[in-house]
């Protein structure tokens, strides 16, 4: 946002950016959605990556 803000990236860009970001929350989503409904444990590359900053 902060270069799309001060103009370092095009329009368009960011769009795909936020589009990518959408289906990775929804992915995530339905994986931990997933994991509830069968009484499993979260998958560890789901835990790793919201760890991440």
């Amino acid at each position: 946002m902060t270069d799309l803000k001060h103009e370092n990236i095009l329009p368009n860009r960011a769009d795909a950016i936020a589009a990518q970001s959408r289906e990775i929350l929804r992915t995530i989503k339905v994986q931990l959605q997933v994991a509830g409904a069968a009484k499993r444990a979260v998958p560890q590359d789901i835990i790793e990556f919201s760890e991440r900053r």
